[in-house]
């Protein structure tokens, strides 16, 4: 276990200076990620978050851009970056702590061989991803309550909450995404998701412009027969034969119409409709409507 909370933490660094491109590009993320955390007021005053790095460019991209809010917020909020070393051969230990360490950031390092149950557990070939999350999901929980952080925050961004939609409805036979907020059940922890609105190559581009040093996922990200990577390919597909459509189906997760869906938990399709044009949830887009 490696903690620099413990320890007096070092001033964090000035913020360096941005070429032109990745000026431009953290303006449009502080923008998205604030537009996110202002709709579904996911950070008070006071709060602690615990931002969950992995190494990637969204958990990269994710802390930067809190931090850069975290300066420029009219209300004082703390962070803390948290990585679950899961004793992967060959992952570079030194690498994180280096980062943070050198930006003046207080993090925390939880040592727990969670790969070795992964490959005991799941036969070779088979994907890896659902035991690895409920495992690591169990244990940044408990970092959070260890740590006494009021947020755990999530780098998932717009193109995961359209991915896990597809997901669930083609394979699970459910109308789910995820919730840019959320409580969990286990401990209660209030989960944040403040790239909700970023489009995945935002990122990308952003990582590539900060030169974030990437560490690959070698226990599941590598597996080409995942089916988010297949959804991926086909939301693609989507947009470059239908542009604009990847953000109408976000757009849609927040414009809800459930008289016009099936499931009777949420409306009582017993009631008769009001008379006139409009129905009890107002102007509907009805088939007639949709273009030719």
């Amino acid at each position: 276990m490696n903690t620099a909370e413990e320890q007096t933490p070092r001033l964090a660094k000035q913020p360096r200076k941005l070429s032109p491109e990745a000026d431009k590009l953290q303006t449009r993320l502080c923008r998205l990620v604030g537009e996110a955390i202002a709709d579904y007021r996911m950070i008070a005053a006071g709060d602690k978050i615990m931002v969950c790095l992995s190494g990637g460019k969204d958990s990269y991209g994710l802390l930067d851009i809190l931090r850069v809010l975290q300066r420029r917020a009219p209300i004082r909020f703390d962070l803390i970056a948290v990585n679950l070393d899961q004793m992967q051969p060959g992952f570079p230990v030194h690498t994180l702590p280096d980062y943070l360490t050198g930006l003046g950031v207080p993090f925390h390092i939880e040592e727990r061989d969670t790969y070795s149950i992964v490959k005991r557990m799941i036969p070779e070939g088979q994907t890896t991803c659902s035991l690895c999350s409920r495992l690591r999901r169990g244990i940044l929980y408990r970092v959070a309550s260890e740590l006494g952080a009021t947020k755990i925050a999530l780098g998932h961004h717009r193109d995961d909450i359209i991915e896990t939609l597809f997901l669930n409805m083609v394979y699970g036979g459910k109308l789910k995404g995820m919730a840019p907020i959320f409580r969990a059940k286990e401990r209660g922890h209030v989960v944040i998701r403040p790239l909700a609105y970023v489009p995945e190559t935002d990122l990308a581009r952003y990582a590539e412009l900060m030169a974030f040093p990437i560490i690959p996922c070698d226990l599941c990200g590598s597996q080409d027969t995942l089916k988010r990577k297949e959804m991926k390919e086909l939301l693609r597909d989507w947009e470059r034969r239908f542009p604009g459509s990847i953000e109408n189906i976000f757009t849609a997760m927040a414009n809800v119409v459930p008289s016009r869906l099936m499931d009777r938990r949420l409306h009582d399709f017993t009631i008769q409709p009001a008379a006139g044009p409009e129905t009890p949830d107002g102007n509907e887009l009805d088939e007639d409507d949709v273009p030719a």
